[in-house]
């Protein structure tokens, strides 16, 4: 009798949800859908590295995160750190990969491959998960073009084009 190895893939899209929007949304169900996820995770952090820190508490951007959801119940929203006392990305992925049963799929907005190269040990965050990278409003050129998509192996990115949604929390937040 043959042993299934067959790991669970998982999604985890990682940010401050500040506010959440459909665009987080979108990308869930495209990337559930594209590449058979089990669940995925939103993993809120009380604060972006790259950008100032939020005005909104961490508990009402998950309350408003759950409300967004919805009726999804493969979206789980969690706040990691807490428990890995970091809120860097190699870390939250190192956490999980305690579970070996899984398989990380990682989901980003093109605009933060950009700056991919920036992040706390990003080579290593590529080597140890899958990353699919969603083309969104005005980012594609750039992201195509960035120091991180032409170093990275194909085998662990995959830019993922699709009917975009054109918001983002920053927009959201000038209103």
């Amino acid at each position: 009798m043959k042993l299934n190895n067959t790991k669970i893939k998982i999604g985890v899209l990682g940010g401050s949800f500040d506010p959440a929007h459909k665009g987080h949304l979108a990308i869930s169900k495209e990337a559930k859908k594209r590449f058979k996820l089990k669940k995925v995770i939103w993993a809120i952090t009380k604060k972006n590295p790259f950008k100032i820190e939020s005005k909104t508490s961490v508990t009402d951007r998950i309350k408003y995160c759950k409300k967004i959801i919805s009726t999804n119940s493969f979206i789980k929203v969690k706040f990691y750190e807490k428990i890995i006392k970091s809120n860097k990305t190699i870390n939250l992925i190192n956490h999980l990969k305690k579970d070996k049963s899984i398989e990380i799929y990682f989901l980003m907005g093109a605009d933060n491959l950009i700056n991919f190269h920036k992040w706390h040990k990003s080579k290593l965050i590529s080597q140890k998960c899958n990353i699919l990278v969603f083309d969104r409003h005005g980012y594609k050129k750039n992201s195509l073009k960035s120091k991180t998509f032409k170093q990275l192996s194909k085998a662990n990115l995959e830019f993922i084009e699709f009917n975009k949604v054109n918001i983002s929390s920053s927009q959201l937040r000038k209103i």
